[in-house]
């Protein structure tokens, strides 16, 4: 059977998806289960409370001010999950406002008596002594009264801009003559949120370990005085805004796009406001001076019962306190790579393809692959794709090394990577300076794509190796996002990445490839065959199955596909982390499709999509999810595993454990709502990342083992 959108377009009815947005918050939901889960250390929680509201300020950056776009654009169209914008966002509303409310009650009422236990207490200013009040106001005087800036607001100041994400206090004052007059105060974000008291007020507690921590907010409206001298302070109350934080890029026009993307990052801090967080108590007539200046609407406006911005509290998790944390997992260096006197990186590669799984095993391989290319005087020529490259980059460096030793060295920088895109724009200047030829990408697509290809001069000719990976060239987040990378020599592999590269650099109008997938141009299209595979399999009396594990599922085509594939037997297991627009387990439509979604320590990143096919297992991997923007707008890329050790692995120790796991996996349900997976699998607990560490771990074990031996 060929699938195609005509034939799939049956399904394109509201009652079969899933709202992408509500599907996030869901997904967001799942974190802040993690947040509350008594059976983590208190600092992991309290780094779930930071995640779930840095991913919350992201989403109202992003995904709702481009909501709120719509409704201003009158646009009053259903999508295709049935609803408007302005019923989305209502939705959104009521979904996200009780979720935050219950996350302030819990800090108040849960974590914040749990550090006391832990001699860990955040102390209110008023409740201080006089002689700690005036060590303090000693302290304010000489770190943070210097930096602060009272803006005043009158007929002849103008109301003061107010940046993305900042906190603020609304301060009404009165003069000796009895005017009332409003100013802004912004608590900088350069200074830390949260104060160690202890050095300040010189504590000798002669305790284990005791902490006395006090809000940066706290300490400043107890000082408000020294910065309105001879005025009189009638009350201070603290706001925070969210403004539109998306970049829209004429890419068409632009003649260099370094520089209008630079332009557009400066833009970013004068998006507009889509909402505006308000202390509780905050008095009606402050709530009005900031709605009229800021443009904002009664609906955008969030009134806030704790801290504001706890997105902050992440710097707890730096505390030197290893018993209120989970075990410290390190990452394990292959055996392979673990050898003293082991072979040349490349001669390994030549032997036998490697995956590496990140970060149970090491990213100090790929760091290695490019090291040694710099060193090798056989090395021709290096070309890769960096999309989040992060700071202090090592690979970078290594690139640097190698156009400064007179090799070719060609990178492609996605200039929109988004919220990173300073960073990537510092990098590619400091890769131009050094002689490396730098790209910035296609107009109109993102380099998503995670490739490296090394030539090399050898006795039998030029030989090409490649890694591809799931995930970004980025030595920080693979310790904490789950990812995988192949390294390989296959030459059809080689071929393919060499003309990706060409077309990425070049002028290439390659339409078809040898073993890869390559989005916009034909990912669907290969998705939609080897779904249309298992359909004619199962059709034929055969076993049908399909398994994939990504990050999220928005895809209409791909999902009715799989709707399809469903009805006719074929059964499919998906274990989608974040959003997911598939409706599963609905009799005559899904009622052979379940879908998990994995929450735990590590961010699940990996995207893997294995098809049975009659017995003869084809597993891909890839940078791409099943979404439109995906496979529509980026240049992404899907590659075979095809060693048959490789393959056996994937599915013992990631798709086979990951339908296992009955502590961290949640349910999908056909509502929209997830259930935690505890009833399946009673007889052992399974948690996917612990069986994975374990797994690594006792590898590690094995290899000491052997080295004593010798």
């Amino acid at each position: 059977m060929k699938l195609n959108k005509e034939n799939l377009a049956k399904y394109f009815k509201p009652e079969n998806f899933f709202s992408r947005d509500l599907s996030w918050v869901e997904f967001n939901k799942r974190v802040l289960e993690e947040a509350i889960d008594s059976s983590l250390p208190l600092l992991e929680r309290i780094k779930f409370i930071s995640i779930y509201f840095t991913n919350l300020d992201e989403f109202y950056m992003i995904r709702v001010s481009g909501i709120k776009e719509q409704i201003r654009a009158n646009i009053i169209e259903r999508r295709i999950d049935g609803l408007t914008p302005i019923e989305e966002l209502k939705f959104i509303q009521e979904s996200v406002l009780p979720q935050v409310d219950f996350l302030l009650e819990y800090w108040n009422n849960t974590i914040i008596p749990e550090l006391e236990l832990n001699n860990i207490k955040f102390i209110t200013y008023n409740k201080l002594t006089d002689q700690e009040k005036e060590k303090l106001s000693q302290y304010f005087n000489k770190e943070i009264y210097p930096v602060l800036t009272p803006l005043a607001f009158d007929p002849g100041r103008p109301f003061p801009y107010i940046s993305n994400l900042s906190l603020s206090f609304a301060i009404q004052v009165m003069k000796s003559n009895g005017q009332l007059h409003f100013a802004r105060l912004k608590i900088p974000s350069i200074l830390p949120r949260i104060i160690k008291l202890d050095n300040i007020l010189g504590d000798d507690s002669q305790d284990e370990f005791s902490l006395k921590l006090i809000w940066l907010d706290d300490l400043i409206k107890n000082n408000l005085t020294v910065l309105f001298p001879g005025l009189e302070i009638i009350s201070a109350h603290k706001f925070r805004i969210t403004r539109n934080a998306d970049l829209n890029i004429q890419e068409d026009e632009a003649d260099d796009l370094l520089s209008v993307i630079e332009e557009n990052i400066k833009k970013r801090k004068f998006g507009s406001v889509v909402r505006l967080s308000v202390e509780k108590n905050m008095p009606e007539f402050m709530i009005n001076i900031l709605t009229e200046n800021l443009e904002v609407s009664d609906y955008e406006i969030q009134v806030i019962d704790g801290p504001m911005g706890l997105s902050s509290v992440m710097s707890l998790y730096d505390l030197p306190l290893p018993h209120l944390k989970q075990k410290s997992f390190y990452p394990v260096l292959p055996p392979l790579f673990d050898d003293e006197e082991r072979d040349s990186i490349f001669n390994l590669i030549k032997q036998k393809d490697i995956l590496l799984h990140h970060p149970y095993d090491s990213f100090e391989p790929v760091i290695d692959l490019i090291k040694e290319a710099v060193s090798d005087p056989n090395v021709l020529a290096i070309k890769q794709t960096l999309y989040r490259v992060g700071t202090n980059s090592p690979i970078v460096k290594y690139l640097i090394e190698a156009a400064e030793a007179n090799k070719q060295v060609a990178v492609l920088v996605e200039l929109k990577a988004r919220f990173d895109e300073e960073n990537n724009i510092y990098w590619a200047r400091a890769l131009e300076k050094a002689g490396v030829h730098v790209v910035y990408g296609l107009v109109g697509l993102k380099t998503h794509s995670k490739m490296t290809l090394i030539v090399r001069k050898e006795n039998d000719g030029v030989q090409r190796y490649v890694h591809l990976g799931t995930g970004n060239y980025n030595a920080s987040t693979a310790k904490l996002y789950t990812d995988y990378g192949l390294m390989t020599t296959d030459k059809d592999l080689c071929e393919d990445v060499a003309e990706i590269f060409n077309h990425l650099t070049g002028y290439s109008e390659l339409k078809t490839y040898r073993k890869m997938w390559v989005a916009p141009l034909n990912m669907r299209k290969e998705f939609l065959r080897l779904i249309s595979r298992e359909i004619d399999n199962a059709k034929a009396g055969k076993v049908g199955y399909i398994s994939f594990k990504l990050n999220s599922l928005v895809d209409p085509t791909t999902i009715s596909a799989l709707y399809e594939a469903s009805k006719a037997g074929v059964k499919i297991d998906l274990v989608v982390r974040g959003i997911c627009c598939l409706v599963p387990q609905v009799p005559g439509l899904s009622e052979n499709i379940y879908v998990r979604s994995i929450v735990g320590r590590f961010l699940e990143h990996t995207r893997v999509f294995y098809f049975y096919n009659d017995g003869n297992d084809e597993i891909h991997m890839g940078s791409a999810d099943i979404m439109q923007r995906n496979l529509d707008r980026r240049v992404e890329t899907i590659f075979p595993i095809e060693d048959v050790d490789i393959k056996k692995s994937v599915k013992e120790t990631l798709l086979n454990i990951s339908l296992k796991d009955n502590q961290k996996a949640r349910i999908l349900l056909p509502t929209g709502k997830y259930v935690n997976n505890h009833k399946v699998y009673l007889q052992d607990d399974v948690n996917l990342q612990e069986w994975l560490m374990n797994y690594a771990s006792s590898s590690e074990k094995k290899k000491k083992k052997l080295k004593k031996a010798k």
